[in-house]
């Protein structure tokens, strides 16, 4: 089995590309490798790998930029995202494409399931969904979208590992309380979608870690993790704050949390509370801000 992996310097992208199950053959792709907005680039690299499957990790994710950034948003999000849907059908290639819980307005009571209605309040949220519904017209008995929230991981930019920063440059600070999500951790989702493409599933289907959570409630359990691990080197004063005292150019849904039961029952994986995953994950940063860079060999190019 070979598989195309596309946004391999991403958080998501390198968890997947360590991740990868016995008898996967993967071709990792950055950005410079294959922009996913551009189209000729798309089907000439897809039609080169010849891959059984395509997993489109590859996002616009700069979620306030993109307000004044909207066609540059929408030209990874919405055009690249339904380029590389053709391009995987032209292959007769399987495509998992992933989106996010931004496709949401936040106005639920209830954990919102794969076919709620959407209603995004942000540019990138639009062009997310625009995202999906190409996808869904250029391949629908051959592609599976998943929905993921408030993701992190021990490689790039996160909300974890800016707390981090944060909490050593500062004695307080604060954080909107009236925003409720699941944190997930990028190694724990890129797992679910190996299995996920393990059985070829079609349609829309949502993953977070277990549990949920208010940005602040994850600031207070990250400095609660980190302290030990000695990722902080004092204890902040982290205050809740509400989402009209940090306003933003990007409205966030207030209530984000994503039903995961199906495709955990599909599958068979059962979600990990996300403090659980948190710890695994700071022990891992732990390990890696311990190494020194230059005594490790230069990683390979994607």
């Amino acid at each position: 089995m070979k598989a195309l992996i596309t946004g391999a310097e991403g958080q998501l992208g390198r968890e997947l590309c360590r991740t990868v199950p016995a008898g996967m053959s993967v071709t990792a792709c950055s950005r410079r490798a294959l922009d996913i907005a551009d189209a000729d680039m798309a089907n000439r690299v897809v039609s080169e790998v010849k891959p059984d499957i395509v997993i489109n990790a590859a996002a616009y994710t700069a979620v306030d930029r993109a307000e004044k950034e909207r066609e540059a948003a929408f030209a990874v999000n919405a055009v690249g995202a339904g380029n590389v849907a053709r391009a995987a059908k032209a292959e007769g290639a399987w495509l998992l494409h992933v989106s996010t819980d931004f496709v949401f307005d936040g106005a639920a009571s209830r954990a919102y399931a794969p076919d709620s209605r959407p209603g995004p309040l942000s540019v990138y949220g639009q062009s997310k969904l625009q995202g999906e519904e190409r996808v869904r017209e250029a391949a629908p008995d051959s592609s599976l979208i998943v929905r993921t929230s408030w993701v992190y991981s021990a490689h790039g930019a996160n909300f974890v590992k800016t707390m981090l920063r944060l909490m050593n440059e500062r004695d307080s600070l604060g954080v909107v309380a009236d925003q409720v999500g699941a944190p997930t951790w990028a190694r724990r989702l890129a797992e679910v979608i190996w299995r996920a493409a393990a059985i070829r599933m079609v349609g829309v289907q949502h993953w977070s870690d277990a549990g949920v959570a208010s940005w602040y409630d994850f600031a207070v359990a990250i400095q609660e993790e980190a302290l030990p691990l000695g990722l902080v080197a004092r204890k902040a004063a982290v205050r809740p704050i509400a989402t009209a005292e940090y306003p933003t150019p990007a409205r966030r849904p207030q209530f984000s949390v994503l039903d995961s039961s199906a495709l955990r029952n599909a599958i068979g994986i059962e979600p990990i509370h996300w403090r659980a995953n948190l710890r695994a994950m700071l022990h891992e940063l732990k390990v890696q801000t311990a190494c020194d860079d230059s005594l490790l060999p230069a990683a390979p190019a994607l």
